[in-house]
């Protein structure tokens, strides 16, 4: 369990920046501790634990893009205490062949098949008619200790910045923590999709039931102005 600081970091004391290739392994590590265990289904379907510590298909598909020149990282005093793992999506994606990764883990699959139906049924570029390119934020996390100082908020703000640069005419979040919603509602994203946790069933069974507030993955977007 990581310490609070003995001071607030001010905004002043933190550096964002785009990651690479080389920070895979550092931002993996931060992952493990920050957001694996904790996020709703990954701890519902008990995805990691003291037999299993390591998923390595969600290690795959949280870092496969790591150098796309799209990710950021917050940095305090040489340590990560943020990330925002982003990706541009085009107009037709869904549409795009898929990932040839050979998914291994069977709970993890449960997760990469919901998600696949939320992206198709959210269909987020029917609500942009203007826009052909949109951001993507795959994880946006910071670490516990530094919480509730802006860090997740300026994230979203560097990553709005370039997208605006690359042409995207707005952000897209997908989210399965209630939090995580809340905290995108008051940075004023719209939630344009809902799929309640207890409306989702694979063979007549609901497939997700993690522990409230977490009742519904949601898609929040935002226009780019």
């Amino acid at each position: 369990m990581a310490s609070p600081p003995t001071t607030p970091v001010s905004p002043k004391e933190y550096d964002i920046v785009v990651t690479t290739a080389s920070d895979k392994e550092d931002i993996l590590n931060f992952l493990r501790e920050f957001f694996f265990r904790d996020e709703p289904l990954n701890k519902y379907l008990d995805l990691i634990n003291e037999n299993n510590p390591r998923c390595k298909d969600l290690e795959y598909f949280s870092t496969k893009n790591i150098d796309n020149g799209l990710n950021l990282k917050a940095i305090h005093n040489g340590k990560i205490i943020g990330v925002c793992l982003n990706d541009l999506l085009k107009r037709g994606y869904l549409q795009d062949p898929p990932d040839e990764h050979e998914i291994t883990d069977p709970k993890f699959s449960k997760i990469v098949r919901m998600l696949g139906k939320v992206e198709v049924e959210s269909d987020i570029f029917s609500k942009f008619p203007d826009s052909d390119t949109a951001m993507t934020t795959k994880i946006l996390t910071v670490n516990n200790a530094y919480r509730g100082q802006g860090i997740a908020k300026e994230l979203l703000n560097k990553t709005r910045e370039m997208a605006k640069e690359l042409g995207a005419g707005f952000m897209s979040v997908d989210c399965t923590s209630h939090f995580t919603a809340l905290a995108l509602k008051k940075l004023g994203f719209e939630c344009i999709y809902t799929l309640r946790y207890a409306d989702h069933k694979e063979n007549g069974e609901v497939v997700f039931k993690p522990e409230p507030p977490h009742e519904s993955v949601t898609v929040y977007v935002q226009k780019i102005m």
